[in-house]
């Protein structure tokens, strides 16, 4: 679970930020997006070979 801690002379638009980019870097978005709607077998299949497929494309465009 994320938290943020106000500081003493700190902002609540700075500890909002920060409450942000913390819920970002935990990939708590991804998550409820991934489970917002069933998934069927195949449905799931075909997204990560989706995502194997940019991941292998990622990878050759470093090694040249």
């Amino acid at each position: 679970m994320t938290q943020v801690v106000l500081g003493e002379n700190e902002g609540i638009e700075s500890a909002l930020r920060r409450f942000k980019r913390e819920v970002s870097k935990a990939g708590i978005f991804q998550d409820m997006r991934k489970n917002r709607h069933f998934e069927t077998p195949l449905e799931k299949e075909k997204r990560k070979a989706i995502a194997r497929h940019k991941q292998r494309r990622q990878q050759r465009s470093h090694f040249k």
